[in-house]
């Protein structure tokens, strides 16, 4: 019996699946996602992922004025060459055609409610991925329902790190309720649960479990890098599958070339990768929530601290390795944001070939594992 209710339970996953294609007509199933990576995740990215039949997500720029910015640059490429709708989608096309096919991310602990309700209001994005308040749900429902109110067609997406905050989320009334729940494992790059993360293979099933009913679909994040992980996160009951890591090695990601060769030089993220504030401070970046750290490749300025270096030496010295452009690599002094899963990425790739080659790969070992039940 428990073997049936598990099974029925991801079978609502699937259909959750389905249910988001028709809210994103455009979209390819299994359903992969870029994540806002902040400045990184820029128009250029959200555009061609969402071209390949993902969704992709511009990220929180260096000031929150700069969404409207990005949002724009988005809406004018898409204007020029507008994705294509699948023939098969074509009775979904009604107020959903209206809406911008790309999403965008809010980091809420430094946000503008009031400059990001104004950009969602003008350029109608799909999704709204909010992330990282201050003040735990209160401030995630102060959001949401302002967004809403902006524009009632874009979905609301929550990224979560813990159980609690994913039924906590869960709970929220009508107006408030994410559409979406981002389930973010500690394997992730960038900015996650500083020390009560665990990995999404066993967060998200125990999520999955405790909100059964609320109609919320899961999205698995973190380490996820190609089909292998893709396929993992669909068979433990995600409706879809968010790649950050991966996508810092695509061509239209907007990232300093030599930070990119060090996601591609790097291996091994288990003992390549640290969560620390370090970098953040260095590059002058304070006021994160304290639940909060980043994930990073490490380079000297960890090695020197660890060794018992003060900040003001190191700042000195990430300082001018930035100004002489010698600030990634081993022997660099600054962040290099990048997931557990970094050892899986090994070559740049365009945005719609990550796409398209992690969806093929999912799909074929799906079907396999599917022929083992028929030996």
């Amino acid at each position: 019996m428990a073997g049936t209710s598990k099974m029925r339970h991801i079978m609502h996953s699937i259909e959750f699946g389905h249910q988001l294609s028709l809210a994103y007509p455009w979209t390819s199933k299994p359903l992969l996602v870029a994540a806002p990576m902040r400045v990184i995740s820029g128009p250029q990215l959200a555009v061609a992922v969402s071209r390949s039949g993902g969704l992709g997500f511009i990220g929180p720029g260096e000031k929150p004025q700069t969404t409207a910015v990005d949002l724009e640059s988005a809406k004018d490429m898409l204007s020029h060459s507008p994705i294509s709708q699948p023939a098969s989608n074509s009775s979904r096309l009604d107020e959903r055609s209206s809406l911008l096919p790309i999403g965008v991310g809010f980091q809420l602990w430094n946000g503008d409610i009031d400059v990001a309700a104004s950009a969602v209001s003008r350029y109608r994005p799909a999704a709204a991925w909010l992330f990282a308040p201050h003040h735990g749900q209160t401030e995630v429902d102060n959001w949401a329902v302002r967004l809403r109110e902006a524009c009632p067609g874009t979905k609301i997406w929550l990224q979560v790190g813990t159980f609690n905050e994913a039924v906590e989320a869960a709970a929220s009334n009508t107006a408030s309720r994410p559409d979406v729940l981002v389930v973010q494992g500690t394997e992730a790059g960038g900015h996650g649960r500083a020390l009560d993360g665990m990995g999404f293979i066993t967060l998200l099933p125990e999520i999955s479990d405790a909100i059964r009913g609320s109609g919320i679909p899961l999205f698995a994040a973190g380490g996820i890098a190609d089909g292998r992980g893709a396929a993992a996160a669909l068979a433990i009951g995600a409706a879809g599958v968010v790649m950050g890591t991966r996508f810092l090695a695509s061509q239209e990601a907007r990232v300093n070339k030599d930070y990119q060769n060090e996601v591609v030089r790097a291996a091994d993220g288990a003992s390549t990768t640290v969560r620390t504030q370090l970098y953040n401070h260095l590059r002058g970046t304070f006021g994160w929530p304290e639940q909060f750290s980043p994930r990073t490749i490490i380079n000297k300025s960890w090695v020197e601290q660890q060794a018992g270096a003060g900040f003001e030496d190191l700042k000195k010295s990430h300082d001018l390795a930035v100004e002489e452009g010698r600030g990634w690599g081993p022997e660099g002094r600054t962040a290099t944001y990048a997931g557990a899963g970094v050892g899986l990425v090994r070559v740049v790739d365009g945005a719609g070939a990550i796409v398209e080659k992690t969806r093929s790969e999912a799909i074929e070992i799906i079907r396999r594992l599917q022929e083992l039940g028929r030996d």
